[in-house]
């Protein structure tokens, strides 16, 4: 029995960084939607707004989730996650305009989406950093066991079924 749930364990670090990567995947995949313009401008709107919820939802999991579970088992780690909350809000401040910049593309079409490829590409920038030090830093107390109460579903999935 402690074998399985050590491997549960051991697999959240693996699954954080596959949540991250699909973030990834989804920010790349509406920049080049948006320079190649392969999607109309309100699908395009549309899945600007859905990775916007996706990347809110991992974030304000790992905020009230892992990070305080985080921090019951490893006290040790409080200036990172104090770092790593604070990028959460850089993060949220972007896309608030990228949200915000999205409303006004679904009301007037044409140049504003390239505000909204401008934006994208200084997040993903931005996440990649975020990311790579996230995974950094707290992959090894995630391996040595945090327990999942709960925090996992908006983590890993974005509060998505």
């Amino acid at each position: 029995m402690a074998s399985r749930d050590g491997d549960r364990v051991a697999a959240l670090s693996l699954q954080l960084s596959q949540a991250h990567q699909e973030l990834r995947r989804q920010v790349n995949e509406i920049r080049t939607s948006l320079g190649q313009r392969r999607l109309s401008d309100d699908a395009l709107v549309t899945h600007c707004l859905a990775f916007c919820a996706a990347l809110t939802s991992h974030h304000q999991g790992e905020d009230d989730g892992l990070f305080s579970q985080l921090l019951r088992e490893r006290p040790d780690l409080a200036s990172t996650v104090a770092s790593l909350v604070e990028d959460h809000g850089m993060i949220a401040s972007i896309l608030s305009r990228v949200r915000g910049i999205a409303d006004r593309a679904a009301e007037s079409r044409g140049p504003v989406l390239e505000a909204i490829g401008r934006e994208l590409d200084g997040l993903a920038a931005i996440m990649e950093s975020h990311f790579g030090y996230e995974e950094r830093a707290i992959s090894k107390a995630l391996d040595d066991g945090v327990p999942d109460t709960d925090w996992t579903d908006m983590v890993f999935r974005f509060g998505t079924a």
